[in-house]
C-alpha cells in the first residue's frame, strides 16, 4: 500500500528521468557538430573525425610522399586516423558519461 508521498516521489522522479532524455539528446546533438584531430609522425599525418565518428579529411605533408616510403605512409594514415577516433570516443564518453553517473539501471544506458 502507497501512501501520497509515494506517487509525488515517481512523478518527480520522471519528471527528471525526462529532463534527462532531453538533457542526453542535445549533448548528443552538440557531439554530432563537434571536430577531433589526430595526427601521428609529429604532424605529418592528421586526420579529422567527426561526431558520428566519420573520417572528414586527411592531410598529409608533401615531405612525407616518397615513393620508396608508402608503407611507413600507409602507418601514419592509420595511426592518425586511430588517434582522431580514439579522442572522439573520449569526448562521447566524457559528454554522455554526466548523465549515467550514479545511475545503475541495466537495460536502460
Amino acid at each position: 500500500m502507497m501512501r501520497g508521498g509515494g506517487m509525488g516521489n515517481m512523478q518527480k522522479m520522471m519528471k527528471q528521468m525526462q529532463k534527462m532524455q532531453k538533457d542526453m539528446a542535445k549533448a548528443q546533438e552538440e557531439l554530432a557538430e563537434k571536430t577531433i584531430e589526430g595526427s601521428a609522425g609529429g604532424g605529418m599525418v592528421t586526420v579529422v573525425v567527426n561526431g558520428q565518428k566519420e573520417i572528414i579529411s586527411v592531410n598529409i605533408k608533401e615531405e612525407v610522399v616518397d615513393p620508396e616510403d608508402i608503407e611507413m605512409l600507409q602507418d601514419l594514415v592509420l595511426a592518425a586516423t586511430n588517434d582522431a577516433l580514439k579522442k572522439m570516443e573520449e569526448l562521447t564518453n566524457d559528454t554522455m558519461g554526466q548523465f549515467t553517473k550514479g545511475l545503475n539501471m541495466p537495460g536502460l544506458f
